[in-house]
């Protein structure tokens, strides 16, 4: 597995990677859970894929088989500011803004949003290590920009999850149970950094190479 960060100015040194990054998150919210929000036949993009917002993703063999969205909790685009916030003020209407508690609006803590894994990885160990694989690299992103903490909106099961992996996650909101997909979901936080040395750290390169070739024809 290699693992990648990037913002949107950055995605284009990643091939197509941020859009096939897209296309799973439509076959996994849309295709399997449901999810009535922003897509066509290919892709999903909402309104948090903007240049506030960054990416860690994981490829095997070059392509995209896991990835997550994290942008600070002070981010703003036009009239949004970040998912919880939004739905806190009535803007989203899926989400009950009962899932927080407060406000919360300081460099110091990241949202993150979209984490999803391929079916593709159909193995308890597989799925771990590219779980935690994308979650470092979240961690890694917001500690560099100063941030001390995450948080998300997530099933319940991540939490054990998270916690196996040497994160500390907690939970900070009640849950609440999604009618349209029958999962139960809270707000989830954790500290920005890992807590067990032997989780292997997730290859943040500088200055990547492309990772997918044009076809030729």
């Amino acid at each position: 597995m290699e693992h990648i960060t990037f913002n949107l100015a950055q995605s284009h040194i990643h091939g197509t990677a941020f859009y096939d990054f897209l296309g799973l998150r439509k076959r996994f919210f849309v295709d399997q859970l449901g999810w009535d929000i922003p897509h066509d036949d290919t892709v999903e993009m909402d309104q948090y894929d903007n240049p506030k917002a960054h990416y860690s993703l994981v490829l095997r063999d070059g392509v995209v088989i896991g990835g997550a969205r994290a942008m600070a909790t002070t981010a703003k685009w036009g009239t949004h500011t970040y998912m919880l916030r939004d739905a806190l003020k009535g803007k989203l209407i899926d989400i009950p803004a009962s899932v927080m508690a407060a406000d919360v609006a300081t460099d110091e803590m990241w949202e993150c949003t979209r984490l999803v894994i391929s079916d593709e990885v159909n193995t308890h160990a597989d799925r771990s290590a590219c779980l935690g694989l994308i979650v470092q690299g979240l961690v890694d992103v917001a500690a560099e920009a100063g941030a001390s903490h995450l948080m998300s909106l997530s099933p319940l099961a991540l939490m054990r999850a998270l916690r196996q992996l040497g994160f500390g996650a907690e939970r900070i909101g009640d849950p609440y149970l999604n009618e349209g997909d029958g999962r139960r979901y809270a707000v989830l936080s954790m500290p920005a950094k890992r807590t067990m040395p032997h989780v292997p750290r997730a290859t943040h390169r500088t200055q990547p190479t492309p990772l997918h070739a044009p076809s030729m024809v």
